[in-house]
């Protein structure tokens, strides 16, 4: 079955659709995902669905195959606005000596136009990343905002990364095998050996997480102007 984008409370989805474009829904539900790699698969009432100005009715692959969370646990988890398991909230500040990084991709299609974002924070100080990769897919572009952030990180520093693609956490650190994006991901494996103090973190993604927003938000922003703006200190 196809897929198309639409618009839940402000969000780009993947919406599951017919031949023709309409959503199809099951029981007053329809087949949703926040990203086409993400492995989560979610059902959205169909009221709170509306249409996106990409009318693309695209193949059944654009999306991986995912885990179906059930509507309950799905409201629940964006009660808590990303909350992660156990009740304690992502951090919005790294401890003392270390660094926090939330990284972030998106695409316009998969694949399509692509962007990574992310947000490093050390100290006082932070930065922040749009940049355009030109055609590629989601997984690529969550892959290299990771590797952006690793490769700008204080040397020295332990490296707290949160990231809302389980993928990259699988084959980065769970010894999943790559069976795309193989440089890719032995690129980034060099890169977190080099700097030796660097864990990864799941993060819900699209649940109200001010930084990993805005690493979702530098994302799209260099897809929508398919510009890169680099590392800059927000002011």
């Amino acid at each position: 079955m196809p897929w198309r984008r639409a618009r839940l409370r402000g969000n780009l989805v993947w919406a599951r659709c017919d031949e023709r474009g309409a959503l199809v829904s099951d029981g007053g539900r329809v087949e949703i995902r926040y990203k086409a790699g993400d492995g989560k698969a979610y059902a959205a009432a169909a009221p709170n669905l509306s249409a996106d100005d990409d009318t693309t009715v695209y193949p059944d692959e654009t999306c991986s195959a995912a885990e179906r969370v059930p509507p309950k646990t799905a409201a629940k988890g964006a009660s808590r606005a990303g909350a992660k398991a156990g009740g304690a909230a992502p951090p919005t500040k790294p401890a003392p000596g270390e660094a926090l990084a939330y990284c972030d991709g998106a695409c316009k299609g998969n694949p399509g136009p692509a962007g990574a974002g992310a947000v490093l924070l050390w100290d006082d100080e932070r930065r922040e990343l749009s940049e355009y990769l030109g055609r590629g897919t989601n997984n690529i572009a969550e892959l290299t905002a990771i590797l952006r952030a690793v490769e700008a990180a204080p040397a020295g520093r332990k490296l707290e990364i949160y990231t809302d693609s389980s993928y990259g956490i699988g084959v980065l650190s769970k010894g999943w095998k790559a069976k795309a994006n193989v440089e890719l991901v032995a690129q980034i494996r060099e890169a977190l050996a080099r700097h030796g103090k660097v864990h990864l973190h799941y993060v819900k993604g699209h649940a109200g997480i001010p930084l990993n927003e805005r690493a979702d938000a530098l994302a799209v922003a260099a897809v929508e102007a398919r510009a890169t703006a680099g590392w800059v200190t927000p002011r």
